[in-house]
């Protein structure tokens, strides 16, 4: 076992466990989170260990994952806005500690890769990550300011 595939099962298993506990118990407000949570997650745990085998075809998963995962996540926010209006979630600790957990996961990687198609392709993923997961977080704590709920 490397350094890459021991740091991405760290991110699996610390990510699994707040993952599996938010889903279990709780509310929707925090059931809801949990999902956005656990795709934020695996897509690092993916990076790394794309890094760690030496498999190319990974880094292409969790671009998927990044781009499916946010999206899910707003057709939540959607179907149940009704109910998440009513005690909408405060995931922003969350939400920094995820994108956190990404762009150092994307740095590490970066430097790894080196220039090339593939630090383009880390980058895509970073950018999506990051991005769709603070949008995802925003959609779910109410919405955007000036936008109109219909």
């Amino acid at each position: 076992m490397n350094g890459w595939e021991l740091a991405a099962a760290l991110t699996l298993a610390g990510g699994l466990g707040a993952t599996l506990w938010g889903v279990a118990t709780g509310p929707l407000r925090r059931r809801v989170v949990a999902q956005n949570l656990s795709t934020a997650l695996a897509c690092p745990a993916l990076l790394l260990l794309a890094q760690g085998y030496d498999r190319p075809s990974y880094v292409d998963l969790a671009l998927v994952l990044a781009l499916l995962g946010p999206v899910g996540t707003l057709v939540f926010a959607r179907l149940l806005g009704d109910e998440l209006a009513e005690d909408p979630p405060r995931a922003w600790g969350v939400t920094y500690v995820a994108a956190g957990v990404g762009a150092a996961v994307v740095l590490a990687l970066c430097v790894a890769t080196g220039p090339s198609r593939a630090l383009v392709k880390l980058l895509a993923v970073g950018a999506l990550l990051i991005g769709g997961n603070v949008i995802a977080s925003r959609a779910l704590s109410g919405g955007f300011r000036g936008v109109r709920r219909g």
